[in-house]
Protein backbone atom coordinates (compact mmCIF):
# COMPACT_ATOMS: atom_id res chain seq x y z
CA UNK A 1 0.00 0.00 0.00
CA UNK A 2 1.77 3.66 -0.64
CA UNK A 3 1.29 6.18 0.89
CA UNK A 4 -1.41 8.02 -0.34
CA UNK A 5 -3.60 4.71 -0.16
CA UNK A 6 -3.22 5.25 3.68
CA UNK A 7 -4.64 8.31 3.19
CA UNK A 8 -7.94 6.95 2.82
CA UNK A 9 -10.41 6.01 5.70
CA UNK A 10 -12.66 2.50 6.06
CA UNK A 11 -15.39 3.74 3.43
CA UNK A 12 -12.24 4.47 1.20
CA UNK A 13 -12.79 8.14 1.17
CA UNK A 14 -9.80 10.73 1.36
CA UNK A 15 -8.73 11.55 5.04
CA UNK A 16 -7.68 15.07 4.97
CA UNK A 17 -5.82 14.96 8.17
CA UNK A 18 -3.47 11.66 7.39
CA UNK A 19 -2.75 13.40 3.76
CA UNK A 20 -2.28 16.91 5.62
CA UNK A 21 0.15 14.80 8.04
CA UNK A 22 1.94 13.13 5.47
CA UNK A 23 2.52 16.60 3.71
CA UNK A 24 4.08 18.12 7.04
CA UNK A 25 6.37 14.97 7.81
CA UNK A 26 7.41 15.48 4.68
CA UNK A 27 8.47 18.96 4.59
CA UNK A 28 10.15 18.82 7.78
CA UNK A 29 12.24 15.99 6.88
CA UNK A 30 13.70 17.36 3.99
CA UNK A 31 11.93 15.23 1.06
CA UNK A 32 9.73 15.54 -1.48
CA UNK A 33 7.30 13.29 -3.39
CA UNK A 34 7.54 12.12 -6.77
CA UNK A 35 4.35 10.48 -6.54
CA UNK A 36 1.05 12.96 -6.76
CA UNK A 37 -1.51 12.52 -4.30
CA UNK A 38 -3.87 12.96 -7.38
CA UNK A 39 -2.56 10.51 -9.23
CA UNK A 40 -3.18 8.08 -6.20
CA UNK A 41 -6.73 9.19 -4.69
CA UNK A 42 -9.67 11.07 -6.34
CA UNK A 43 -8.86 15.12 -5.16
CA UNK A 44 -10.60 17.43 -5.90
CA UNK A 45 -9.54 21.49 -5.27
CA UNK A 46 -12.69 21.52 -2.16
CA UNK A 47 -10.75 18.54 -1.12
CA UNK A 48 -7.08 20.04 -1.18
CA UNK A 49 -8.35 22.93 0.44
CA UNK A 50 -9.21 21.27 3.61
CA UNK A 51 -6.01 19.11 3.81
CA UNK A 52 -3.67 22.82 3.33
CA UNK A 53 -6.24 23.66 6.20
CA UNK A 54 -5.16 20.70 8.52
CA UNK A 55 -1.52 21.17 7.29
CA UNK A 56 -2.26 25.09 8.57
CA UNK A 57 -3.54 23.71 11.92
CA UNK A 58 0.00 21.54 12.30
CA UNK A 59 2.16 24.45 12.23
CA UNK A 60 -0.34 26.36 14.29
CA UNK A 61 0.27 23.69 16.68
CA UNK A 62 3.82 24.20 16.52
CA UNK A 63 3.61 27.90 17.98
CA UNK A 64 3.20 29.30 14.61
CA UNK A 65 0.55 32.16 13.97
CA UNK A 66 -1.31 33.03 10.60
CA UNK A 67 -0.16 36.17 9.43
CA UNK A 68 -1.76 36.75 6.15
CA UNK A 69 -2.46 34.98 2.60
CA UNK A 70 -0.37 34.06 -0.72
CA UNK A 71 -1.90 34.05 -4.30
CA UNK A 72 -0.58 32.15 -6.30
CA UNK A 73 -0.67 31.67 -10.52
CA UNK A 74 -2.20 35.68 -10.74
CA UNK A 75 0.02 36.03 -13.60
CA UNK A 76 -0.05 34.63 -16.72
CA UNK A 77 3.83 33.99 -17.27
CA UNK A 78 3.57 31.98 -13.64
CA UNK A 79 0.32 30.19 -15.31
CA UNK A 80 2.39 29.42 -18.24
CA UNK A 81 5.75 28.14 -16.38
CA UNK A 82 4.04 25.55 -14.18
CA UNK A 83 1.28 24.66 -16.42
CA UNK A 84 -1.63 25.74 -14.26
CA UNK A 85 -4.62 27.37 -15.75
CA UNK A 86 -6.20 28.87 -12.29
CA UNK A 87 -5.34 31.05 -9.70
CA UNK A 88 -5.13 29.55 -5.65
CA UNK A 89 -4.45 31.05 -2.56
CA UNK A 90 -2.27 29.70 0.40
CA UNK A 91 -1.87 30.84 3.93
CA UNK A 92 1.23 32.60 5.47
CA UNK A 93 2.62 31.97 8.66
CA UNK A 94 4.84 34.64 10.83
CA UNK A 95 7.75 31.53 10.86
CA UNK A 96 7.13 32.10 6.50
CA UNK A 97 8.31 36.08 7.22
CA UNK A 98 12.01 37.31 6.64
CA UNK A 99 13.31 40.99 6.25
CA UNK A 100 14.90 42.30 3.61
CA UNK A 101 17.78 41.16 2.89
CA UNK A 102 17.31 37.74 3.71
CA UNK A 103 19.33 34.54 4.64
CA UNK A 104 17.37 31.54 3.67
CA UNK A 105 17.16 29.29 6.13
CA UNK A 106 17.96 25.59 6.45
CA UNK A 107 15.46 23.17 5.64
CA UNK A 108 14.77 24.25 1.66
CA UNK A 109 13.81 21.79 -0.66
CA UNK A 110 13.82 23.32 -4.31
CA UNK A 111 13.32 26.68 -3.65
CA UNK A 112 12.96 28.97 -6.48
CA UNK A 113 12.19 33.09 -6.16
CA UNK A 114 9.73 35.40 -7.70
CA UNK A 115 9.05 39.19 -6.86
CA UNK A 116 5.74 40.44 -5.79
CA UNK A 117 3.92 43.44 -4.51
CA UNK A 118 2.79 42.70 -0.96
CA UNK A 119 -0.18 44.50 0.56
CA UNK A 120 -0.64 44.90 4.16
CA UNK A 121 -4.24 45.63 5.33
CA UNK A 122 -5.15 48.45 7.90
CA UNK A 123 -8.64 47.08 8.51
CA UNK A 124 -11.21 43.89 7.95
CA UNK A 125 -11.76 43.80 4.53
CA UNK A 126 -14.63 41.05 3.34
CA UNK A 127 -16.24 40.65 -0.16
CA UNK A 128 -17.95 41.82 -2.24
CA UNK A 129 -15.18 44.56 -2.33
CA UNK A 130 -13.78 46.41 -5.30
CA UNK A 131 -10.14 47.51 -6.00
CA UNK A 132 -10.69 51.15 -4.55
CA UNK A 133 -11.83 49.22 -1.46
CA UNK A 134 -8.86 46.89 -1.67
CA UNK A 135 -6.68 49.95 -1.99
CA UNK A 136 -9.01 52.52 0.86
CA UNK A 137 -8.01 48.82 3.67
CA UNK A 138 -4.59 49.38 2.38
CA UNK A 139 -2.05 50.32 5.12
CA UNK A 140 0.82 50.09 3.45
CA UNK A 141 2.10 48.23 0.14
CA UNK A 142 5.64 46.59 0.00
CA UNK A 143 7.96 44.94 -2.04
CA UNK A 144 8.39 41.97 -1.18
CA UNK A 145 10.49 38.07 -2.42
CA UNK A 146 8.42 34.85 -2.27
CA UNK A 147 10.46 31.67 -1.92
CA UNK A 148 8.08 28.81 -3.00
CA UNK A 149 9.21 25.58 -2.10
CA UNK A 150 7.13 22.57 -3.25
CA UNK A 151 7.09 19.63 -1.46
CA UNK A 152 6.30 18.16 -5.11
CA UNK A 153 9.73 16.87 -6.85
CA UNK A 154 10.53 19.25 -9.41
CA UNK A 155 7.63 21.55 -9.37
CA UNK A 156 5.43 19.04 -11.18
CA UNK A 157 1.90 18.91 -9.77
CA UNK A 158 -1.24 19.83 -10.63
CA UNK A 159 -3.32 22.46 -9.17
CA UNK A 160 -5.07 20.55 -6.58
CA UNK A 161 -1.86 19.09 -5.20
CA UNK A 162 -0.16 22.46 -5.52
CA UNK A 163 -3.15 23.68 -3.26
CA UNK A 164 -2.81 21.26 -0.63
CA UNK A 165 0.52 22.13 -0.21
CA UNK A 166 -0.43 25.58 0.43
CA UNK A 167 0.40 27.00 -2.72
CA UNK A 168 4.08 25.94 -2.28
CA UNK A 169 4.78 28.81 0.01
CA UNK A 170 8.27 28.65 1.98
CA UNK A 171 8.94 32.49 2.85
CA UNK A 172 8.60 35.69 2.08
CA UNK A 173 11.23 38.76 2.42
CA UNK A 174 9.82 41.30 2.79
CA UNK A 175 11.43 44.72 1.15
CA UNK A 176 10.66 48.45 1.71
CA UNK A 177 7.37 49.91 1.92
CA UNK A 178 6.26 51.12 -1.60
CA UNK A 179 3.61 53.73 -2.76
CA UNK A 180 0.21 52.50 -2.99
CA UNK A 181 -0.58 54.77 -6.40
CA UNK A 182 0.30 53.26 -9.81
CA UNK A 183 1.03 50.32 -8.57
CA UNK A 184 0.11 48.60 -12.36
CA UNK A 185 2.77 50.27 -13.71
CA UNK A 186 5.02 50.01 -11.17
CA UNK A 187 8.58 48.20 -12.69
CA UNK A 188 10.28 45.74 -11.36
CA UNK A 189 13.63 44.18 -12.19
CA UNK A 190 14.67 40.53 -10.88
CA UNK A 191 18.09 39.55 -10.66
CA UNK A 192 20.69 36.47 -10.06
CA UNK A 193 24.04 37.24 -8.50
CA UNK A 194 23.83 41.02 -9.55
CA UNK A 195 22.51 40.18 -13.41
CA UNK A 196 19.35 41.20 -14.71
CA UNK A 197 17.33 38.09 -15.94
CA UNK A 198 13.95 39.57 -16.59
CA UNK A 199 11.75 42.52 -16.28
CA UNK A 200 7.79 42.91 -15.30
CA UNK A 201 5.01 45.38 -13.87
CA UNK A 202 2.63 45.19 -11.19
CA UNK A 203 0.38 45.03 -13.74
CA UNK A 204 1.26 41.10 -14.37
CA UNK A 205 -0.21 40.36 -11.27
CA UNK A 206 -4.46 40.38 -12.11
CA UNK A 207 -4.00 43.31 -14.17
CA UNK A 208 -3.38 44.92 -10.73
CA UNK A 209 -2.09 43.62 -7.88
CA UNK A 210 -5.43 44.86 -5.99
CA UNK A 211 -7.52 42.97 -8.24
CA UNK A 212 -5.75 39.27 -7.00
CA UNK A 213 -6.81 40.62 -2.73
CA UNK A 214 -10.60 41.42 -4.44
CA UNK A 215 -10.60 37.47 -5.62
CA UNK A 216 -9.19 36.72 -2.54
CA UNK A 217 -11.93 38.28 -0.25
CA UNK A 218 -14.49 36.07 -1.84
CA UNK A 219 -13.07 33.19 -2.04
CA UNK A 220 -12.45 33.48 2.05
CA UNK A 221 -15.45 34.76 1.79
CA UNK A 222 -16.81 30.93 0.81
CA UNK A 223 -14.82 29.74 3.61
CA UNK A 224 -16.43 31.84 6.35
CA UNK A 225 -13.36 34.46 6.79
CA UNK A 226 -12.60 37.53 5.67
CA UNK A 227 -9.09 39.46 5.33
CA UNK A 228 -7.97 41.01 8.54
CA UNK A 229 -6.14 44.11 9.90
CA UNK A 230 -2.34 43.52 9.89
CA UNK A 231 -2.59 40.40 6.71
CA UNK A 232 -0.07 40.63 4.47
CA UNK A 233 -1.15 39.50 1.27
CA UNK A 234 1.66 38.62 -1.62
CA UNK A 235 -0.02 39.41 -4.54
CA UNK A 236 1.40 37.15 -7.30
CA UNK A 237 4.75 36.51 -9.04
CA UNK A 238 5.25 39.45 -11.55
CA UNK A 239 7.86 37.37 -13.45
CA UNK A 240 9.14 33.43 -13.46
CA UNK A 241 10.26 32.04 -11.01
CA UNK A 242 13.87 31.24 -10.42
CA UNK A 243 15.90 28.90 -8.39
CA UNK A 244 18.07 29.82 -5.68
CA UNK A 245 20.94 27.49 -5.24
CA UNK A 246 23.28 27.50 -2.86
CA UNK A 247 25.52 30.44 -2.74
CA UNK A 248 23.57 32.55 -4.72
CA UNK A 249 21.63 35.47 -3.86
CA UNK A 250 18.33 36.94 -6.03
CA UNK A 251 17.16 40.37 -6.06
CA UNK A 252 14.49 42.62 -6.97
CA UNK A 253 14.35 46.39 -7.55
CA UNK A 254 11.29 48.24 -7.69
CA UNK A 255 10.34 51.14 -9.25
CA UNK A 256 13.75 53.71 -10.36
CA UNK A 257 15.92 51.71 -8.19
CA UNK A 258 14.28 53.31 -5.48
CA UNK A 259 13.73 49.88 -3.97
CA UNK A 260 15.60 46.76 -3.12
CA UNK A 261 14.85 43.45 -1.24
CA UNK A 262 17.53 40.79 -1.33
CA UNK A 263 17.94 37.07 -0.60
CA UNK A 264 20.96 34.68 -0.15
CA UNK A 265 21.25 31.04 0.34
CA UNK A 266 24.46 30.00 2.16
CA UNK A 267 26.43 28.28 0.18
CA UNK A 268 26.70 24.52 1.25
CA UNK A 269 29.55 23.75 4.22
CA UNK A 270 31.74 21.02 3.62
CA UNK A 271 30.79 17.91 5.52
CA UNK A 272 27.22 19.34 6.24
CA UNK A 273 24.84 16.64 5.04
CA UNK A 274 23.29 17.10 1.67
CA UNK A 275 19.34 16.52 0.87
CA UNK A 276 18.37 13.57 0.07
CA UNK A 277 18.86 12.15 -3.80
CA UNK A 278 15.82 10.75 -4.34
CA UNK A 279 12.45 12.05 -3.62
CA UNK A 280 10.47 10.27 -1.53
CA UNK A 281 7.92 7.89 -3.28
CA UNK A 282 4.74 7.97 -2.19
Amino acid sequence: MTIWRECLDAGGALDPAAAAGALRRARLSGTTFDVLLSAEVPLSLADAYRIQDHVTALRLAGGERVAGWKLGYTSAVMRAQMGIEAPNFGPLTDAMLLRSPAVLPDGALQPRVEPEIGLRLGRRLAAPCSVEDVLAACGAALACLEVVDSVWSGYRFTLEDNTADGSSAAWVVVGPTLPLEDLASLPVALSVDGEVVERGTGAAASGHPAAGVVWLADQLAGHGRALEPGDLVITGGLTSARPLEAGHQIGAVFGDGRWLVEVRRPADLPGSPALPASPLSA
